[in-house]
């Protein structure tokens, strides 16, 4: 176990974390009492890919574990297919097991740079929900829901929202926080770290372990990385946020593409710059220059250092420079004539159609150079082939 008091008062002062229950005060004696202890993160696989607010959670779950304490990754394999109402106005979709595996297997391989699962010393622990919600009988339910009151469930500000609203509440979603606190109990755990959003939940796990145990745990719950200004939280339906199963060169203009106010939010959570130097790039007379920095230092952890000065040099020339680069990628779409809206579709198969339609409307296509917004005209396909533009970092080379 390390008790270093200035390391130890370095993580709860760097500004991720924004409130721990009971208190912080008894959480840090307990971090410098030497006491190891069991701390886990909880994340429900409802899509395929996380971003940077979710990277500082295992960033920060990985510096406890460098104290010595035993640190668990929670895929919540069993309540995905529930699903969490956290932000939203409408029931979650219920997702199916093949979704859920195929969206664990991504999110263990995106997490990878952030922790040290080949250790040989007190690794990071992988587990799931499913291995015991699943075993769950009736009457274990049943003697689970007893520890509640319909009226406790009411006091969660979501479904405080809905009812105010006259928007329907599913039975299931009351579940949903009486299984995930449950997990508290099946780990037996000291701490679980959160986000904000999921404090409700954490402390009706707390309860049950002090029930069942008669153990105190600790919640840090950590902030969400929302806009400062806009208050927007991180997503990807809005088109703000920054995936980790991305390249290089995407994942470092994503990051040059978030406006100047996430900046010093980026550099705080997602690097370990000290915050002296953080506060010397936040008084650079132009903000580019500390952008270029916060998005290298981030690139450099999941990509390591040579691509992410290749994603720099090619940011450099293709997108400051506005110049072509050579090695576009290339589409073929085996006629020299076709719809642009199917053009651009087939450059990027992921993104839905609607989302195309809207990236035209909003001048974010262009074709040979010239921003083109009516999805319905045809393009004619060059004997060199036709370059398009997707947004600022997005180009393909379409060939017959």
């Amino acid at each position: 176990m390390k008790t270093n008091t200035e390391k130890i008062d370095e993580i709860l002062s760097r500004g991720i974390i924004k409130e721990i229950l009971p208190t912080e005060e008894a959480f840090r004696e307990r971090l410098l009492s030497g006491e190891p202890m069991k701390m886990f993160i909880g994340a429900d696989p409802t899509s395929s890919a996380l971003h940077l607010s979710h990277a500082k959670n295992f960033m920060l779950l990985e510096e406890f574990r460098k104290l010595g304490h035993r640190v668990v990754v929670l895929f919540g394999d069993f309540t995905a297919k529930i699903g969490d109402p956290t932000g939203e106005t409408t029931a979650r979709k219920q997702l199916t097991s093949e979704e859920v595996k195929a969206n664990v297997e991504g999110w263990i391989n995106q997490i990878k740079p952030l922790m040290d699962f080949d250790a040989e010393e007190n690794p990071p622990e992988i587990v799931f929900n499913g291995d015991w919600l699943s075993k769950m009988t009736m009457e274990d339910f049943i003697r689970l829901a007893s520890n509640f009151t319909v009226q406790q469930m009411q006091e969660r500000d979501m479904f405080k929202k809905r009812m105010k609203e006259d928007k329907p509440i599913g039975l299931h979603e009351f579940m949903y926080p009486l299984m995930q606190g449950f997990d508290s109990v099946a780990l037996d755990v000291d701490i679980e770290l959160c986000g904000t959003d999921q404090i409700f939940n954490a402390l009706v796990g707390r309860t049950l372990l002090k029930r069942k145990s008669n153990k105190e745990k600790f919640v840090v719950a950590v902030n969400l990385m929302e806009n400062p200004l806009t208050k927007e939280l991180m997503s990807k339906s809005k088109g703000n946020g920054v995936f980790l199963d991305t390249t290089p060169f995407d994942m470092f203009g994503g990051i040059m593409a978030q406006p100047d106010e996430m900046i010093k939010l980026f550099l705080v959570n997602n690097t370990r710059l000290p915050l002296e130097e953080i506060e010397r790039l936040m008084k650079l007379e132009n903000p580019m220059d500390a952008k270029k920095i916060v998005a290298f230092e981030i690139t450099k952890i999941f990509h390591g250092e040579g691509r992410a000065t290749q994603a720099k040099d090619r940011f450099a020339e293709q997108i400051q420079k506005k110049e072509t680069p050579k090695d576009i990628p290339l589409v073929s779409v085996g006629t020299d004539s076709l719809g642009l809206l199917e053009a651009v579709c087939r450059c990027v198969p992921d993104e839905s159609k609607s989302h195309v339609r809207r990236l035209f409307t909003q001048g974010a296509i262009k074709v040979d150079g010239e921003s083109v917004k009516d999805f319905e005209e045809k393009i004619t396909i060059l004997a060199e082939g036709s370059v398009v533009r997707i947004g600022k970092h997005k180009i393909f080379r379409l060939v017959t």
